[in-house]
C-alpha cells in the first residue's frame, strides 16, 4: 500500500448542496498519495448518500458516520484514522484551488514548515497575518 502524504479531513453536516463541489475540487488534482476522510456528523439530508456515492467510486475516500457531535469532535475522529504524513482540514462548504497540494508541497519544502496556514479569503484578498496570532 502506498504511503499517504496528505490526509484531508472533512467534517460533514447537512452539506448536500456543497459537498460534491468540495470533493471534486480535491479529486480533480489527481494526486494518488492523498486520502480523503469524510466524517458524517449526523447529517439528516442527502450528505450520507453523496458520501457513499463518492466512496464507492474512489479508493482513497474513507468515511465514518457518527451522531452529531460538532465540528471539533468530527475533526478529532478523522485524526484517529488519518494515515497521511501531513494533515489538512477542509470544510464541506469550501473548495480548494487547482494548485492546493502543489502550494503546500512548495511551501513545506521551501521553508521546511511544520505548519502551513492559507491566508486568503474567498475573493482572493489577503488576510491580515497579525490576526492569525
Amino acid at each position: 500500500m502506498m504511503q499517504m502524504k496528505y490526509s484531508v479531513i472533512i467534517p460533514v453536516y447537512n452539506a448536500q448542496k456543497t459537498l460534491k463541489r468540495c470533493l471534486d475540487s480535491l479529486l480533480n488534482q489527481k494526486r494518488e498519495e492523498v486520502e480523503i476522510i469524510l466524517i458524517n456528523d449526523g447529517s439528516v439530508d442527502d450528505s450520507g448518500k453523496i458520501i457513499d456515492e463518492y466512496r464507492s467510486k474512489f479508493e482513497n475516500i474513507k468515511s465514518i458516520t457518527q451522531e452529531n457531535s460538532g465540528v471539533s469532535a468530527a475533526r478529532n475522529k478523522g485524526l484517529e484514522i488519518a494515515e497521511g504524513t501531513y494533515i489538512t482540514f477542509v470544510d464541506s462548504d469550501d473548495y480548494v484551488s487547482a494548485d492546493y497540494f502543489r502550494a503546500m508541497d512548495e511551501a513545506g519544502e521551501r521553508d521546511d514548515s511544520d505548519l502551513i496556514v492559507f491566508a486568503k479569503d474567498i475573493e482572493g484578498k489577503g488576510i491580515d497575518e497579525g490576526a492569525l496570532y
